[in-house]
């Protein structure tokens, strides 16, 4: 489907305008069209960066970050020898 459409251009877009389509043979509308084009080309949205390793892996624990029963003995190995997690006090 065409469109229309229009625009003001300045007197130095207007001469630019002028050189490609005396330069390459276009018309007004084949110029607009292929810059158009080549506009679209070199900004088009660039893939986000990615975090090595963020979604890597699967505890196979649907609830790892919210159920603290997982968390008991979180630590206790690197805490050395006779290391013990603290009571829970209840009130």
């Amino acid at each position: 489907m065409a469109a229309t459409i229009q625009a003001r251009l300045d007197e130095e877009t207007q001469a630019a305008l002028e050189r490609l389509v005396r330069d390459n043979g276009w018309t007004a509308s084949q110029a607009i069209r292929e810059c158009i084009r080549e506009a679209a080309e070199r900004h088009t949205a660039k893939p986000r960066p990615r975090f090595i390793g963020v979604g890597e892996f699967d505890s196979g624990l649907g609830d790892l970050a919210t159920n603290k029963k997982h968390m008991q003995s979180f630590g206790v190995k690197s805490m050395g020898k006779g290391w013990r997690p603290p009571k829970e006090s209840v009130e």
